[in-house]
């Protein structure tokens, strides 16, 4: 008896009564969730939506003022805490959620800047297209467009 009296660790319920759930009011089970309004784990995700936010009005802006590296921490970010979220104890699905469309914005953004990018170094497929033009144009006349005056009077000839 005295061992089990002294048994180190052992918990023992908790003497408040607390209503039932089924006696509670939304606000008051919101209130009271691990997860609830007066806990870090509900403000949080609250305040990372700007971030999310932030990365949407940036959709707006040309890909060559992004910053790859940012970008790419968001995506980083957004991917590895969304995991995280539903692991931890207690589960935050709130900021699961927040760290979902941070890595979805994320990934758009790098997206945008990688392609624009690849443009850059290949050229894009406009100016590829009026490149080849100009130069069918330049074989077609036998001469070069830097100078159209004698270009149309050797064609004319």
């Amino acid at each position: 008896m005295l061992r089990n009296s002294m048994r180190l660790g052992r918990r023992h319920q908790s003497t408040e009564i607390t209503p039932p759930a089924a006696n509670q009011s939304a606000f008051q089970r919101l209130w009271n969730s691990p997860v609830g309004l007066k806990t870090v784990h509900f403000w949080a995700p609250v305040m990372k939506w700007a971030l999310v936010l932030a990365g949407v009005s940036d959709f707006y802006r040309p890909a060559e003022k992004l910053s790859l590296t940012q970008n790419f921490a968001l995506t980083a970010t957004g991917a590895i805490w969304t995991r995280w979220c539903l692991i931890i104890k207690p589960r935050n699905v709130l900021l699961a959620a927040v760290n979902f469309f941070l890595g979805c914005v994320g990934v758009v953004q790098v997206s945008r800047i990688l392609m624009w990018q690849q443009s850059v170094k290949n050229g894009t497929a406009v100016e590829l297209v009026e490149q080849d033009a100009k130069d069918a144009v330049r074989s077609a006349r036998g001469g070069s467009l830097e100078n159209p005056e004698a270009a149309a009077k050797s064609a004319i000839q």
